[in-house]
């Protein structure tokens, strides 16, 4: 294959318009949270990760996990959960069988903000979709991403009256 070969062509066009539908939906709902919440995509991301957490087995997710499911580097992520932490939306303590690591937990203000901010970025995703489907170019993209939605999985993790005291994550020291 050459880099003008037409299969390498149409693979480059359809990564462009991921990433154009992409970051069109980001910057949307980006705009809706922080006009309505004052939070950041990634903050609401972090918000919901977290909130997917159980006590049972396997439930609690380490540092990368949550990284790798926000698309931020550890780094990137234990500075965010601070920030999160320093505005009271998330607190940290001590894992009781290992010193080592530490827990973080959705703290009460931040279960009812990101309560508050769920319908306003499923409201912003409908929208953004709804647009993006309008352009013939990404319109496929966003059919396949509805199909891939109606795969029968959880949404928003488990039932969103849980107790804010049960979502941890594990990070290590």
């Amino acid at each position: 294959m050459t880099a003008t070969d037409p299969a390498l062509t149409a693979l480059a066009q359809g990564w462009c318009a991921l990433s154009l539908l992409h970051g069109r939906i980001e910057a949307h709902i980006e705009r809706a949270l922080q006009a309505k919440h004052g939070l950041s995509v990634r903050e609401y991301s972090l918000l919901n990760t977290l909130s997917r957490q159980h006590d049972g087995e396997g439930g609690h997710l380490q540092m990368k996990q949550v990284a790798d499911a926000v698309v931020l580097s550890q780094s990137a992520t234990t500075r965010l959960v601070t920030r999160l932490e320093d505005r009271g939306l998330l607190k940290r303590y001590l894992c009781p069988t290992d010193r080592r690591g530490i827990y973080t937990d959705v703290s009460e203000a931040g279960a009812r903000l990101l309560a508050e901010a769920r319908p306003t970025n499923d409201t912003a995703l409908r929208e953004a979709l709804d647009e993006a489907a309008k352009n013939p170019e990404l319109a496929p993209l966003v059919r396949a991403m509805e199909s891939a939605g109606t795969s029968g999985e959880p949404s928003h993790g488990p039932d969103e009256s849980s107790d804010a005291g049960a979502e941890q994550v594990i990070v290590p020291a």
